[in-house]
């Protein structure tokens, strides 16, 4: 992780903003009377990389922040998360010794409560790390909510404070849906806050961070339900690594509920029984001191002025702006989850970079959109670039595309008793020979796909890896051999 956090994982979507009558708003003519160049609301990842950018260039940037330095990524998301995959990695880990000939005694019970101290040790240094790299690029930091009073003036714990240019980067929080008992359910946020580890856990949803979870708890030993509403887990991913996970999941001993739908919540205790309706009908399942729901995330998008201001909002709560990041109101911008568009952490470091470097630097930079990889952090991962092979069928048609796959057990699992299938696959546009498509299921994906997805940017084609020498021995090699 650098200072900037370039993690994380969620689907990128292609939604395009409607852009505003203003060709460029961004280019406003200074006015001495500003207290400040910038004014950032939210200092997570694209509030705190743009406006570390911003003054760089010598503007002089505020950034206010209600919560804690960082955002969800840092504080209960990409960085948290990532140190509770190692930890359950860890445990196969001491499973696969033996194979390679370590005399590994029995471990002793996972230490959940002294795991959590030290997670959240390094997560606090790494919030003071960014509060320190703030004072030093001279961006000031300033405590509270933030609400918008004007196109250039902002209220902050009862002062105003006025700017040539206001960002929204205020994210997104977890959803709750409206159902009989909800309040016994925590999300994602309160997922980091379990004090003890449960023994038996269910987990409502069939994203990443759903599966994310799922593993996780499996591979520290709780006995995970994951219930689902759709067949499959992870929508929007390739079908042939959504199938192979749904297996993966099952072998990993989680007790997948696909198809099935929350009724109810009740608490009895310490215990939680969720009402759900399913394939067989109704039915019950218990959880242990509480159960996860991780059904999605809105946008941070109210009760901070933007309706009363004219900012227009869509349906789903997401700021409307145009290809570079301008609202409907002149000198009003917004970066990151908010929009909607790829809520990567990654995207929204890279574009609010890009929006820093073409007003304060002069430079002409604008985000792209298109091959954004990501990855899945669940056992084993996920990663993938470019388009599924659905979305290459309906974009070029079924005899428009190449499609490249193999299936194996991969060599680490050669000498021990686990069986963890890699998937890997190209999906090649047939009228150019381009790799319009790259995906893994396996161990290290995540490191592999990265490596490829900057190839395709380059506009790789399949004669391209095919003429690449591969590194023998090694998963990686296997996109090379495709035939």
């Amino acid at each position: 992780c650098s200072s900037d956090l370039l993690t994380m994982p969620i689907m990128a979507n292609d939604r395009t903003a409607d852009p505003s009558a203003n060709s460029d708003p961004l280019d406003r003519p200074d006015k001495s009377e500003h207290d400040y160049d910038l004014f950032v609301i939210g200092a997570g990842s694209g509030g705190l990389a743009t406006a570390k950018r911003a003054a760089s260039y010598g503007a002089r940037v505020a950034i206010a922040e209600g919560d804690r330095v960082g955002g969800t990524c840092v504080i209960r998301g990409c960085i948290p998360k990532k140190l509770m995959v190692y930890a359950a990695e860890h445990g196969h880990w001491i499973a696969d010794a033996a194979g390679y000939g370590w005399d590994v005694a029995r471990p002793g019970a996972f230490d959940w409560s002294g795991f959590v101290q030290r997670r959240d040790d390094s997560v606090r240094s790494l919030e003071e790390l960014h509060e320190r790299l703030l004072r030093e690029a001279g961006v000031e930091l300033l405590r509270g909510h933030a609400r918008l009073m004007a196109a250039d003036r902002v209220e902050l714990e009862s002062r105003t404070i006025s700017a040539r240019h206001i960002l929204v980067a205020t994210g997104s929080t977890p959803i709750l849906p409206e159902i009989d008992g909800v309040e016994n359910a925590v999300t994602s946020d309160g997922f980091f806050e379990l004090g003890r580890q449960p023994e038996r856990m269910v987990i409502i949803g069939g994203g990443y961070i759903a599966v994310e979870f799922a593993t996780i708890l499996a591979g520290l030993g709780t006995r995970v339900s994951l219930v689902m509403r759709r067949d499959l887990p992870l929508r929007g991913f390739d079908m042939d690594v959504r199938r192979e996970l749904h297996a993966a999941l099952e072998s990993l001993g989680v007790e997948v509920h696909a198809g099935t739908t929350v009724r109810a919540i009740e608490r009895a205790g310490e215990q939680v029984a969720v009402e759900v309706d399913g394939p067989s009908g109704a039915g019950r399942i218990e959880s242990d001191g509480a159960m996860v729901y991780a059904i999605g995330r809105r946008p941070c998008s109210s009760g901070i002025g933007l309706e009363e201001l004219g900012v227009a909002v869509n349906a789903a709560g997401e700021i409307i702006v145009d290809e570079l990041g301008a609202t409907t109101v002149p000198g009003v911008l917004a970066v990151g989850d908010v929009i909607g568009k790829a809520p990567l952490t990654p995207v929204a470091i890279q574009a609010g970079r890009a929006m820093a470097d073409r007003i304060f630097g002069g430079r002409d930079t604008q985000m792209s959109y298109d091959d954004i990889p990501t990855a899945v952090f669940s056992e084993p991962p996920i990663a993938t670039v470019g388009l599924t092979e659905e979305q290459a069928i309906e974009r070029h048609g079924a005899d428009g595309i190449d499609v490249y796959k193999a299936r194996f057990n991969p060599m680490i699992h050669t000498l021990t008793d686990r069986k963890v299938p890699v998937l890997v696959k190209l999906i090649v546009e047939k009228a150019g020979d381009r790799v319009i498509g790259c995906h893994m299921i396996g161990h290290d994906a995540p490191e592999i796909i990265q490596g490829f997805a900057v190839a395709m940017k380059a506009g790789a084609t399949k004669a391209d890896f095919d003429a690449t020498v591969g590194i023998h021995p090694s998963t990686a090699e296997e996109f090379l051999t495709l035939r």
